[in-house]
C-alpha cells in the first residue's frame, strides 16, 4: 500500500509541490543569506515527493531563530496551502489518506529546521 500511495501521491500532489519547493531552493541559494533557507527547502522537496510510509522527528529546539524567520518569511504560507490542500483531500472519502500526508507535510513546512525524516 506505501508503493501505490506513493505513486498516486507523485502524480496527484507531489511532483507539483516538489518543483514548486526545488526552484524556491534555487531561487533562496542565489543569495548568501538565503542558502540555509534553499538547503531546507530541497530537504522538503526530497521529503514531498514520497511522504507515505515516512515519519517526521521534529527538534524545534534545535534551531528557534532559523525556524521563528523562516515562520515569518516562508513557512506560514507553505502551511496554509498544505492544510487547504489536505482539506480538500479529506472532503472525499477515498482521499482521507492524501489529507494525513499534507498535514504531516504543513507541519513539516512550518517548523523545517531541526526535523528529520526516517
Amino acid at each position: 500500500m506505501k508503493t501505490l500511495g506513493n505513486i498516486l501521491w507523485l502524480i496527484l500532489t507531489g511532483l507539483w509541490s516538489a518543483i514548486a519547493y526545488f526552484l524556491c531552493g534555487i531561487i533562496l541559494c542565489i543569495t548568501i543569506i538565503g542558502i540555509p533557507f534553499g538547503k531546507q527547502c530541497f530537504k522538503l522537496a526530497g521529503f514531498v515527493l514520497t511522504p507515505f510510509g515516512k515519519t517526521i522527528n521534529t527538534d524545534y529546539n534545535k534551531y528557534p531563530v532559523a525556524n521563528i524567520l523562516w515562520i515569518i518569511f516562508f513557512g506560514w504560507e507553505m502551511a496554509i496551502g498544505f492544510f487547504v490542500i489536505g482539506a480538500l483531500w479529506c472532503i472525499t472519502i477515498i482521499g482521507i489518506p492524501f489529507g494525513k500526508q499534507c498535514f504531516k507535510l504543513a507541519q513539516l513546512s512550518f517548523f523545517p529546521f531541526g526535523a528529520t525524516y526516517d
